[in-house]
């Protein structure tokens, strides 16, 4: 039972750091490729949007950060991520 733990501890973390390397990328490719309109920017774009958008999603509906010059929401994808990724490692 403890070996299935600890490959599913790693499994996780795994798709996790995968999922902050996608968003790097996408943060990376927004400053390269402005309009986004690139291939890899679109493909990146595919990837880490199902995980933004529910949190760009709650903040509009709660009418937070809407003055804010940078995407709150991405910011805070990648704040989760990094505290989920923290909690698998330690569970």
């Amino acid at each position: 039972m403890e070996l299935f733990g600890t490959i599913l501890r790693g499994t996780l973390s795994a798709i996790i750091t995968l999922a902050q390397l996608a968003l790097l990328l996408r943060a990376v490719f927004s400053w390269i490729d402005v309009t986004g309109e690139g291939r890899i920017s679109a493909f990146l774009t595919l990837l880490t949007e199902p995980l933004i958008f529910p949190i760009r999603k709650l903040f509009e509906k709660l009418h937070w950060f809407e003055n804010v010059p940078f995407d709150m929401a991405f910011l805070s994808t990648v704040i989760i991520l990094a505290l989920l990724d923290v909690l698998v490692t330690f569970l």
